[in-house]
């Protein structure tokens, strides 16, 4: 039976050998943690490196997980892909070693027309029996996905075939545009790191989906904002706040080299190497700041630990 997706679900850093090889290890470390945390399951995405990795990889890291996870939370995969072939194959693939989802971000190189998106998503819906996380990664990287998109394989496919991580600014309100345009029955999750979760959760979010390194305080946002303590959930979300903008400032690598260097500093993982090439690294002094507010993080959760 298909575990649900809900709550915490953060996205798997991956961890690399000096040999530049998946760290097994390592990876193991993450996601003992991650549970230990209080996630409610976990997968992978563009934090993953997935763009970086060979299919072989990709594969590898798929398998791992889910037998990592050993039953303790859903599992989902990243498939997005450039053509439907190669994500429908890494989406079977997702279902053979036993995930409980997959997630496709549209094919990033073309720009594509409303019906080619929809025929995208389609063939990967049609060709699994597992839910469907349509992604909008636009945030960064890739084109947004129009909300007719979202409406037409809700309708198509319904509620517990299709769920949506829509991720194009302004994040909030196309949160609530797509609520309200499919009057309420969408299951949708935001992937902000944390500095947008306050928001969006007061906007229905079925759960959120965070990177690994600020895990510990964004599980006990959620909980905070879950029975309703607002000074708790924010008393904690102002540091992850101001880690994230800077994470921001970077993209997609400000958020790796950042989030690396946290697993690291949390005594995880040994090393924070990323899969080259990449086009920013953590500076002294942005590190110096980053070591400031994660101190303030933990004095935030330590009276809730």
């Amino acid at each position: 039976m298909l575990r649900q997706l809900r709550g915490v679900l953060p996205i798997v850093h991956t961890p690399f050998t000096e040999g530049d090889e998946i760290d097994t290890s390592a990876l193991a470390r993450e996601i003992d943690w991650a549970y230990r945390m209080g996630a409610d399951g976990l997968g992978t995405g563009m934090v993953s490196e997935i763009l970086r990795l060979t299919a072989d990889e990709r594969r590898e890291l798929t398998q791992r997980i889910a037998e990592l996870s050993g039953g303790r939370g859903a599992v989902f995969a990243a498939v997005g892909a450039e053509s439907g072939k190669q994500a429908l194959a890494y989406a079977q693939h997702a279902e053979q070693v036993g995930c409980d989802a997959v997630m496709a971000a549209p094919p990033l190189t073309t720009s594509l027309s409303t019906e080619a998106i929809l025929d995208y998503f389609r063939e990967i819906a049609d060709g699994v029996s597992l839910p469907v996380i349509v992604q909008d990664a636009s945030g960064y990287v890739g084109q947004a996905i129009p909300l007719a998109v979202y409406v037409q394989l809700l309708e198509r496919y319904g509620e517990e075939k299709i769920l949506f991580k829509p991720e194009a600014s302004p994040i909030g309100p196309n949160l609530s545009a797509l609520r309200n345009a499919t009057g309420g029955r969408a299951k949708i999750y935001e992937g902000s790191g944390g500095i947008l979760l306050v928001d969006s959760f007061r906007r229905g979010i079925a759960g959120t989906m965070p990177g690994m390194d600020l895990l510990d305080g964004i599980v006990a946002i959620w909980r905070a904002l879950a029975r309703g303590d607002d000074a708790a959930a924010y008393a904690i979300y102002f540091p992850i706040c101001a880690i994230v903008a800077l994470q921001l400032q970077a993209g997609l690598d400000g958020f790796l080299a950042i989030e690396k260097y946290l697993l690291v500093k949390r005594g995880l993982w040994g090393s924070d190497r990323r899969r080259a090439p990449v086009g920013w690294s953590l500076d002294e002094e942005t590190a110096h700041e980053v070591d400031r507010l994660f101190v303030m993080l933990m004095q935030a959760l330590e009276p809730r630990r």
